[in-house]
């Protein structure tokens, strides 16, 4: 049944790939026996994750739906979607297949893509039940040698924990979320009492925080790149275009420029830490 299914979507591609190129359309990178769809002038098509909250869902959820929501609604466009999980290959079948249009989050120093002035700058935090009575407020903080700290592999601040000896404390999460697992999975570890201390991406930690029935305290970590530029702490993020598409690009930065009071509401709405934008920062500065 397999080899079945691989041969009609392998007869199906090359059927698709005749007329495209019949018809003269520029192509980019996709799955293969996937359609390319053209660019509808009326529509606002977004590339976005049909299941990972606080970001977007199916929906439309998240707060990236909203911000979406609220750029459309600016440039007199229909919002329309590709869902597709945000994983290895997500660019590459969806943004850069032409099936969609729009990355509403992304970092912007990103270069395969074209990106916008960053709208909004998060960082990692530090999350721990209020009832623990730690105090935390920066790697030398002495409750950090109290608990088990769970900390997603290979990320950021895994560099500034190794560096003050707190790795024997930790336990690490896979970097790339298990899909049977829910987004606020390290979070409801720490709720449930199996790991102590959180550190996490800002939108993560702050976004599950404020839906716990559990108190919860949010401290943002400290920028590090002074110290070592790999554990650096906090990014700018941008809406994304294909690079080509510079008219594009024009118009939603018109659309962002309009409306960032409105944005900036969304993301305080979920409890979405935030810091101002630093521009030129790049991750080698």
């Amino acid at each position: 049944m397999f080899k079945k299914i691989v041969m009609f979507l392998y007869v199906m591609n090359l059927a698709f790939i005749g007329t495209v190129f019949a018809a003269g359309q520029d192509r980019e990178d996709g799955l293969p026996g996937m359609p390319y769809q053209q660019t509808d002038v009326k529509e606002f098509k977004v590339c976005a994750d049909p299941d990972n909250m606080p970001y977007s869902t199916q929906k439309g959820e998240g707060f990236e739906n909203k911000i979406a929501e609220v750029l459309a609604k600016d440039l007199g466009k229909t919002l329309t979607y590709e869902f597709w999980l945000d994983r290895q290959g997500y660019l590459r079948n969806t943004i850069n297949a032409q099936r969609c249009d729009v990355i509403i989050g992304m970092g912007s120093d990103v270069d395969n893509l074209r990106t916008s002035k960053p709208y909004y700058r998060s960082g990692y935090v530090f999350v721990y039940r209020k009832s623990s009575n730690y105090n935390i407020k920066d790697w030398d903080s002495e409750d950090l040698k109290k608990g088990i700290i769970g900390i997603v592999g290979q990320s950021p601040p895994t560099i500034p924990l190794n560096d003050h000896n707190l790795m024997a404390n930790a336990r690490p999460y896979r970097l790339q979320r298990d899909l049977n697992l829910p987004p606020s999975f390290i979070v409801d570890d720490l709720i449930a009492g199996k790991i102590d201390i959180a550190i996490v991406w800002g939108p993560i930690g702050g976004y599950f925080a404020k839906q716990s029935k559990e108190p919860l305290v949010v401290v943002p970590v400290p920028e590090y790149k002074s110290v070592n530029v790999k554990g650096k702490e906090e990014w700018n993020i941008s809406v994304a275009v294909r690079k080509k598409d510079k008219e594009r690009m024009e118009m939603i930065q018109g659309a962002l420029d309009r409306n960032q009071a409105k944005i900036m509401k969304i993301l305080d709405d979920y409890g979405i830490p935030h810091v101002p934008v630093v521009l030129g920062d790049k991750i080698g500065n």
